[in-house]
């Protein structure tokens, strides 16, 4: 059996970006196991209408890589998957790349000391170092509701839009108010008869001020890159800046919830609709969605917002806990994503048969959000506790890819063909994140995607990104237990 020196799970930012360092070191054999006919993780998948980053395009890409030349100051879904797609051909790194290969589980081989990786057609792919880079928003959530079974007419979830369902003229319902439902609404607004917006709990919206770049602009970072990296670090630090806002009772904070009181106020005159959108948790709790064209579609005559619970779908439409049905053709959940589990596999076996499923329950924790004790050379990116409510995701994903890195090249340093990081490193290092955290916004009164089900929270970093980058700059070889092959027995 052929052993690659690593595997690594995904194409989106992550997968291919863990690719193109490890193609810098050519004495590196690697596979990269994508389960789709083709690249781009999250932007593959996600094709409704309106679909687009929430964080400005020069910020969004892998920074040891050539910039696209964006179209607009917010990159939209198809020119980043194009650019993704461009990206994977200019690099020739889809030649590494087995399309069409669904991981299942993968199990630590601890004899030999490598991961045995099963996919769905029971071929087994063996390596020494994994590198799971299977996201954190890719399991569609339909909230728990009941009944979408007996609902006669169409029914998707946003992340599998069905564009051959016409809405033109038809009664739609959006379950949902979050950041992908907040881009569809409106485009879905202009099209349908009646769009009914079910709120279960209203978000803080400030302005996206979104434009195309003129064609002076584009010319101007044609000719001299370092305006168009200037544009790129003044971006990030104002980014940066933003944290502070995810702090309990920080004047930015304070500033954060006055811009989105204005933008409210300024496109939302009825005082009830008002009522109904301003939120009673602080701000940054749950995502805040940046978007300029969200309020104006929910007062548009044709849409009605609905803020009374689901009790369930039935074949007519929905149920509401006030006793109404709401008949309508299409429903669509804008319900985001499952990710209490952050397990993007059946499950992961680790050292003497552990189980990575039954580790994380109930909450997923991991050192830094890379690495879990008893589970060596597996390299999570985007793992617990990484994700950002100010920043660019794919900041963090790069130093993720560098520590693996360094990782790897301190084990063979040190002679050693595994390493594990010790229980009390991963357990001290939790500690300390739930008491930072504990003073974030993420610990208000609201319920989230950021927040486990019992109130810890499990996907958020509690610093900047500069924080980040500084806790994994260094790899400390003192922190894991080195694994080695047994000697043979002597005759």
């Amino acid at each position: 059996m052929k052993i690659h020196d690593v595997a690594i799970l995904g194409t989106g930012f992550g997968g291919l970006g863990m690719a193109l360092r490890l193609r810098e070191r050519p004495d590196t054999d690697f596979v990269v196991l994508e389960k789709a006919a083709g690249v781009g993780g999250t932007w593959r998948d996600n094709t409704y209408p309106g679909a687009a980053c929430d964080v400005r395009s020069h910020l969004y890409w892998l920074s040891f890589t050539e910039p696209p030349e964006w179209s607009r100051t917010y990159g939209e879904q198809a020119e980043i998957l194009r650019n993704i797609e461009r990206l994977v051909e200019a690099s020739g790194l889809a030649s590494r790349i087995r399309f069409n290969t669904e991981v299942i589980d993968a199990t630590w081989d601890d004899d030999r000391l490598l991961w045995r990786i099963r996919t769905s057609t029971d071929e087994i792919i063996a390596a020494r170092h994994f590198v799971a880079a299977w996201g954190q928003l890719n399991r569609p959530s339909f909230a728990g509701i009941e009944g979408r079974d007996r609902f006669r007419g169409p029914l998707f979830h946003s992340a599998r839009w069905q564009h051959d369902v016409p809405l033109e003229g038809r009664r739609v319902a959006c379950i949902g108010v979050g950041p992908s439902a907040a881009q569809f609404i409106p485009e879905v607004a202009r099209q349908a008869g009646h769009l009914t917006v079910f709120q279960r709990t209203p978000n803080y919206v400030v302005p996206r001020l979104d434009r195309p770049y003129t064609a002076d602009e584009q010319r101007v970072f044609r000719a001299m890159p370092f305006q168009r990296d200037a544009s790129r670090q003044a971006i990030y630090a104002e980014h940066e800046s933003w944290h502070e806002a995810m702090r309990l009772g920080t004047p930015v904070a304070a500033g954060f919830t006055a811009m989105a009181r204005a933008q409210l106020e300024s496109q939302v005159s009825d005082p009830a609709l008002r009522e109904k959108l301003w939120p009673d948790y602080p701000i940054g709790c749950k995502r805040i969605m940046v978007t300029d064209d969200f309020y104006p579609a929910l007062v548009r005559p044709n849409v009605t917002l609905v803020t009374s619970g689901i009790v369930g779908i039935e074949p007519a439409g929905i149920r509401t806990r006030d006793g109404t049905l709401h008949e309508v053709d299409v429903v669509i959940f804008g319900t985001g994503f499952e990710t209490e589990t952050q397990l993007g596999v059946a499950d992961i076996k680790g050292h003497g048969g552990k189980s990575l499923r039954r580790a994380w329950k109930p909450v997923p924790e991991a050192y830094l959000g890379i690495n879990v004790s008893g589970f060596p050379n597996l390299y999570i990116l985007y793992g617990p506790n990484t994700n950002l409510g100010h920043s660019s995701i794919i900041l963090m994903m790069e130093c993720q890819i560098d520590y693996t890195l360094r990782a790897i090249q301190a084990a063979s340093a040190h002679g050693a063909q595994a390493l594990d990081v010790k229980a009390t490193v991963m357990a001290d290092f939790n500690r300390w994140l739930q008491e930072e955290l504990a003073g974030s916004s993420w610990a208000g009164s609201c319920s989230s995607w950021y927040k486990h089900a019992g109130g810890r929270i499990s996907n958020n970093w509690p610093g900047s990104v500069e924080d980040y980058r500084k806790r994994t700059a260094v790899f400390d070889i003192a922190e894991y237990e080195q694994i080695r092959l047994a000697e043979p027995a002597s005759a």
